[in-house]
């Protein structure tokens, strides 16, 4: 019997963990990698083409977001499951937006992940029962009344969120750049542009729109230059 590859992706290592053990028991799921950051693992989607990641959000350097974005471009037939403690709407709807083929809140996780590691597998999505309510909201508010869905402008790039990130973290652009294998010069670029796009002048301004997005939590610890 083939088994399930699986990559965990998780910046805490004690839950990274608790979720091999618990995977440990299926006889058909077999965890071949583990991430702790959104970048890691894009990496090692490519080199290992696992059959499900099963992705935290909020992480360092790269959000779970951002990181599913990549993933699902580079190697379309890994499916991204988010596992995450938010149900808040801007997640789940990105998630959902950008491929994400099922959403689990960490509380009710236990249960139900193998269950989930199979079902995105085969094809098809699986979501807790408070984010599929979610969604079946914001699929109803999104249908005009000619039955047309209204699409999301996605104004920013790949990497103009890599950058608005990183500067929402309060990383320098020095460190930036040296985060992303890139010139200072061009780091200053993509935030020229990120403020001009948005119509944001300061690095306040862009912490808080990162935070409203999804792109960071409201909990990270930031230090605003």
């Amino acid at each position: 019997m083939k088994r399930i590859t699986v990559l965990l992706v998780e910046d805490h290592q004690i839950v990274r963990e608790g979720f091999r053990a618990l995977l440990k028991h299926e006889s058909d799921i077999e965890v071949v990698g583990e991430a702790e950051t959104g970048r890691q693992a894009v990496a090692m989607v490519k080199k290992l083409c696992p059959a499900v990641v099963v992705m935290d959000i909020a992480m360092p350097l790269l959000n779970g977001l951002e990181a599913t974005r990549q993933i699902r471009k580079a190697v379309p037939d890994t499916k991204v499951l988010i596992l995450s403690a938010h149900s808040d709407d801007a997640y789940v709807e990105q998630a959902a937006e950008l491929g994400a083929a099922g959403f689990l809140l960490k509380q009710t996780s236990s249960p139900n992940l193998a269950t989930a590691i199979r079902e995105v597998q085969r094809g098809n999505t699986f979501f807790s029962p408070a984010i599929a309510k979610v969604l079946n909201s914001r699929v109803r508010k999104s249908v005009d009344r000619e039955g047309n869905v209204s699409q999301k402008n996605n104004r920013l790039s790949s990497r103009e969120i890599e950058v608005l990130q990183l500067i929402a973290e309060g990383k320098p652009n020095k460190q930036v750049a040296a985060e992303l294998g890139v010139s200072f010069k061009t780091v200053d670029k993509h935030r020229q542009h990120l403020m001009a796009k948005l119509n944001i002048h300061d690095i306040a301004g862009l912490t808080r729109y990162a935070i409203s997005q999804g792109i960071i939590e409201s909990s990270v610890q930031l230090t605003i230059t």
